[in-house]
């Protein structure tokens, strides 16, 4: 008896642990960001099925000028967008994802030009939006009922360039994300080679203000673009849009340190390029990236889980033009991209043991597609 109720006294706690566990949802919907320059005229919601990686369109918000980049709120109630514009706004809308319904709240003016990237920290009190033409990030407070406050603070890299004279003649930021602790901002300029780093304190009237070191540089011309933490949070990996190529970081507590360059060209390569997006697989074992123009691919490479460095697998055609865009469906399984050039997504899916991208057939045509975020549909 005294040996039962021992057993039922351990098994207890790991029998409670693994009920409180809340089930992966089957469902979700896929938020996408367009250009609406096209037949596009705003944001989109898609039902995605786990189970056959399928696509059924669930509803729309038209009226929204250029959303090319979104966050989905923590609590799943909020969708942000950049309306990427001469003179930069940032919208707020209500989002109830069971239906997929998109509701307009209210937008402010992102005190700058052409902003193209927007995050928002996990108390969902503060968006950070970089404006890649003028250059710069702003602060932006988010109220209790989701709606945008006036900017409350922009930082600058007034001085420096590239040796690309036609994209690198100053500062364009293109990237604002917080460090895994939230303790920092970092920004990634594609016209000074730089990832710029800032310390951020909520609540006071300077929330950011540089860090020391201010920033880490990388090889003049490749144009920083987006930046990828790693499962353990230990490496971040920075794609560089103009010299298509992933640079892998040590990090430690608002500090990096080189340690490997990889390319996401073929041997040999010698026409136009341009990365864009970088994504981690949900176990942390698969780094992909992006490439457009004359390339139109996505790159996969496998994690070393001790060392962070990357190892090339394989090199997947999109079957489309410019993939701004892609996203990993949670589960691990699917992998969607974004051909803005020619005006579709297609659905690959994911060997679990390579890591490598295999057709589906599974194909939407959308106007202009170039920013894609899961979120939960339950």
């Amino acid at each position: 008896m005294k040996k039962a109720l021992l057993f039922i006294a351990i098994m207890y706690p790991l029998m409670s642990t693994a009920q409180s566990k809340k089930p992966i949802p089957k469902t979700f919907d896929l938020v996408v960001g367009t250009y609406t320059t096209g037949t596009s005229k705003g944001i989109m919601v898609y039902r995605f099925y786990t189970q056959s990686g399928k696509l059924a369109y669930l509803s729309q918000i038209d009226g929204v000028t250029n959303p090319s980049y979104l966050q989905v709120s923590k609590n799943n109630k909020f969708i942000y967008a950049v309306n990427e514009l001469p003179k930069g706004e940032v919208s707020a809308f209500a989002f109830e994802p069971k239906t997929g319904k998109i509701d307009f709240i209210n937008k402010q003016s992102s005190l700058g030009a052409d902003p193209c990237y927007i995050a928002v920290d996990k108390a969902q009190k503060n968006a950070f939006i970089a404006n890649y033409s003028s250059g710069q990030v702003t602060v932006m407070p988010i109220n209790k009922d989701g709606s945008l406050g006036n900017g409350i603070e922009t930082v600058r890299n007034e001085e420096g360039k590239g040796p690309n004279k036609e994209r690198q003649e100053g500062p364009h930021a293109h990237m604002s994300i917080l460090s895994p602790d939230e303790k920092f901002l970092f920004y990634n300029d594609l016209g000074t080679d730089r990832i710029n780093i800032y310390r951020f304190r909520p609540g006071k009237d300077s929330p950011i203000t540089p860090a020391n070191p201010a920033f880490v540089s990388v090889t003049p011309g490749s144009g920083p673009r987006h930046l990828e933490y790693s499962l353990d949070k230990k490496q971040a990996y920075l794609v560089t849009e103009m010299g298509s190529n992933i640079f892998v970081f040590d990090y430690d507590n608002g500090k990096f340190k080189q340690k490997q360059v990889v390319t996401l060209l073929p041997d040999g390569f010698t026409g136009q390029t341009a990365a864009a997006a970088i994504h981690l697989s949900p176990d942390g074992r698969f780094l992909y990236a992006s490439n457009r123009l004359d390339t139109n691919d996505i790159s996969c490479f496998a994690v070393n889980q001790e060392t962070g460095e990357l190892t090339f697998v394989s090199r997947q055609s999109t079957y489309g033009k410019n993939p701004r865009d892609f996203a990993i469906d949670p589960t691990g399984n699917y992998l969607v991209v974004a051909n803005q050039g020619s005006d579709n997504m297609f659905v690959f899916k994911i060997d679990q043991n390579s890591g490598k991208l295999y057709q589906t057939g599974i194909k939407v045509d959308i106007g202009n597609p170039v920013c894609l975020k899961f979120t939960s549909a339950e």
